[in-house]
């Protein structure tokens, strides 16, 4: 469909510069106005059902398209290699100089006995959805395109738009074409002027130097008031009227139907818990090796990679995500990637007691339960 026919040359675009797009004006063009009651808007074929605040609208049914399994699929096992022994003792040795509570000493004297290496998989799911919903808006009318008369509004699924980046979210409120319609502002009454609220339409306040009797603490004539008790209100500089905010003083409003589209990843993420002692909550911060990455409209679940934990994972992901978006919103991309993250345990001696410490990610870092030399502030619990 030719955007052309649904935009308005003189709205300026809000999005980044792939996107042209009617826009809203941002909070900062003006103070927001306050909408009049939904009973007062003017009736737009399609939208008569508009009700107050955003209205969600599920994506037109059809265009499905079910998902196809990847040309290729995993079918070796990757084994994640032990780390060295220099690499351990290095490790180690930056972890206990990272507290000023830890000794240096069992890095230097410790024996290095076992290292077991540990497969650990990370397998992740991201949905890219786009979420349509529309409201009515107003703004201060200044000579802006009025267009509800000049064709027929698209629906909300029907306004074309640039898809941003894949997998980032953003948002961006469009004025749907030929919605809108001037209105004579409800806040004001069309005068472009509100009564001022602090002297109440009469333009004097009560002089704050003399509390209003018009005399000073030595009983004479207050030179603030002049002896009047009253001073011109600051607000609407004695003229009893302050300019409509809802307007902004032009007594008409602009009436539309605005379109709030929002792009959203949804993110699904299981590492697999080898229930070896070592919490997998750690492996959110640290990076490991990507084995598989697959992008498509929809993804087929992995099926035949070797740790059966990683296939179960990535059923349930896809299934949860296809029945919670799917009616909900229109899917655009998903991703589903395996990394393999290097978890190590090792065992080392000293002081005739045996300890464990772990290496893990790509970076190195060490977790242990229990530091074996501990400044007495460590130990007391």
């Amino acid at each position: 469909m030719d955007r052309r026919h649904l935009l308005s040359d003189q709205d300026e675009p809000t999005a980044g510069p792939a996107c042209h797009h009617p826009s809203v004006p941002t909070a900062g063009q003006w103070t927001e106005a306050t909408a009049p009651s939904i009973e007062d808007m003017p009736t737009v074929p399609g939208y008569e059902n508009l009700g107050p605040g955003y209205n969600d609208v599920p994506p037109p049914p059809g265009g499905y398209q079910h998902p196809q399994p990847p040309a290729t699929s995993p079918t070796r096992r990757w084994d994640i290699p032990a780390i060295s022994e220099e690499l351990a003792r290095e490790a180690f040795t930056e972890y206990a100089y990272s507290s000023c509570c830890y000794s240096r000493k069992p890095p230097k004297e410790m024996v290095l006995t076992d290292f077991q290496a540990l497969n650990t998989y990370r397998y992740r799911l991201e949905t890219f959805t786009e979420s349509r919903s529309t409201e009515w808006a107003t703004e201060p009318y200044n000579g802006q395109l009025v267009d509800g008369m000049s064709g027929v509004a698209p629906g909300p699924w029907d306004v074309a738009v640039s898809v941003p980046t894949l997998f980032v979210d953003s948002e961006m409120d469009i004025r749907i074409p030929h919605t809108a319609s001037i209105k004579g502002c409800h806040s004001c009454l069309n005068l472009g002027k509100s009564a001022c609220n602090r002297c109440v339409t009469s333009g004097r306040i009560q002089c704050e130097m003399c509390g209003g009797s018009g005399t000073n603490t030595s009983n004479q004539r207050c030179y603030s008031c002049n002896g009047l008790g009253r001073v011109k209100c600051r607000d609407c500089s004695g003229v009893g009227s302050t300019t409509c905010t809802t307007c902004q003083g032009r007594g008409q409003l602009l009436c539309y139907v605005k379109l709030k589209i929002k792009w959203t990843n949804n993110v699904y993420v299981q590492v697999m818990d080898k229930r070896s002692g070592f919490s997998v909550d750690l492996l959110d911060s640290v990076a490991g090796e990507t084995l598989l990455t697959d992008m498509n409209a929809l993804v087929y679940p992995v099926s035949s990679f070797p740790d059966e934990a990683v296939n179960t994972a990535s059923r349930k992901a896809v299934q949860e995500h296809q029945a919670q978006f799917s009616t909900s919103c229109r899917i655009l991309q998903q991703r589903q990637t395996i990394e393999l993250i290097p978890v190590t345990r090792v065992h080392y001696a000293w002081k005739e007691k045996t300890h464990i410490f772990f290496v893990y990610g790509a970076e190195h870092k060490v977790f242990t339960k229990d530091y074996p030399a501990k400044c007495l502030c460590c130990t007391i619990s």
